[in-house]
């Protein structure tokens, strides 16, 4: 396999920067991967909204992102369409899409074209990318995903990453519990309030709620929850995140969907701070139950593990995020899937009919 340096553009979601101020896993891992493609010598241009803010070159397709229209279709369409343009004026040998619409495009351009499989692979999407899959590579962020499709050709699994240098770690901690992420009945937060009420923690809660749908189930669902041990802390800086996880005594992370990956538990882990979550989607891949954690098959089980946290190091949990999701482990990942699509075909599009799970 060659060792020479690649000439890439990675397209980006039109929502947030890259990296994003606050929300944005997505755009936090994209913000990794291209700054350490190029340090590792690689010739990247990324596609986006708003602002250069990687090692990249750049060009955008909205001067700022479109964070107030979140899943706009016409948005996305608009998107796809200016990156396609700007694509056709690049002397690029890949391209590797992080967007919902570019795939309905890739079939246009010869160069090959690896995506990101971010979100949800069933239904109406699951059709959507075997729509599409003639025309790219898959790349899954977990096994778990692929499990739920295994039908689709996926070229490689490559775990989301997390640079722990810049994440602050805290050996002791307080006494409540924390849920962050997104204000949908997917994540469960009222789930969390009533683990935490049954354990007689305080817990504070801490989450994006931006959107018509997620506005509405806090309204119904977790407002009336409020007051009397839980504490609402809305959309936090990245600074008052880290400060939230670091303190917490554990996350709370009782989903109610295979989420296919879960970052905000990788953020935790590396804080120090342990991770309890029900066993859906990525999270056993993610969690090593009894060392970082615990992965419980029910509620109850999930409220008894509050009375276990004393098990858990600290140390042992940031190494762990470390060991297993670390940046460059990501990024060899990827250049690894890259190099088999350019040499497959003589460089032509790669079409796989099994799973190669990118390791490094």
């Amino acid at each position: 396999m060659s060792h020479r340096s690649l000439r890439l553009a990675v397209v980006a979601p039109p929502f947030f920067e890259v990296p994003p101020a606050a929300y944005g896993g997505i755009e936090a891992m994209l913000a990794l991967l291209v700054d350490g493609l190029v340090e590792r010598g690689h010739d990247v241009t990324l596609i986006g909204a708003g602002r250069q803010k990687t090692k990249g070159d750049f060009v955008a397709t909205y001067d700022q992102p479109c964070s107030d229209q979140l899943g706009d279709p016409l948005v996305e369409l608009t998107h796809a369409a200016r990156a396609d343009r700007i694509l056709r004026a690049l002397d690029v040998e890949l391209v590797h899409d992080h967007s919902t619409a570019g795939p309905a495009l890739a079939g246009r351009r010869r160069t090959p074209v690896v995506v990101t499989v971010h979100g949800p692979v069933g239904g109406a999407w699951g059709d959507y990318l075997g729509a599409t899959e003639d025309a790219v590579s898959l790349v899954a962020i977990s096994r778990a995903q692929i499990r739920l499709a295994p039908r689709l050709r996926w070229a490689g699994v490559v775990h989301n990453a997390l640079e722990t240098a810049q994440i602050p770690f805290r050996e002791h901690k307080e006494d409540f519990l924390l849920w962050l992420g997104r204000m949908s009945p997917d994540k469960a937060p009222h789930v969390a309030i009533e683990a935490a009420r049954r354990t007689g923690r305080h817990i504070v809660l801490a989450a994006k709620c931006t959107e018509a749908s997620e506005c509405a189930y806090f309204e119904g669902f977790v407002r009336p929850l409020l007051g009397d041990g839980v504490e609402w802390r809305a959309e936090v800086t990245r600074e008052e995140k880290y400060a939230l996880l670091g303190a917490a005594a554990a996350l709370v992370f009782p989903i109610d969907w295979e989420e296919p990956f879960g970052m905000v538990m990788l953020e935790a882990m590396a804080c120090g701070t342990p991770v309890l979550a029900l066993a859906r989607g990525a999270v056993p891949e993610v969690v090593a139950d009894g060392t970082t954690g615990f992965v419980s098959r029910t509620f109850q089980e999930l409220v008894d593990s509050v009375s276990r946290l004393a098990e858990i190091a600290p140390a042992a949990c940031r190494a762990h995020v470390e060991a297993r999701f670390g940046v460059d482990r990501m990024v060899g990942g990827y250049e690894a899937i890259f190099r088999r699509c350019l040499d497959a075909d003589g460089g032509g599009r790669q079409r796989t009919s099994g799973l190669a799970t990118a390791r490094v």
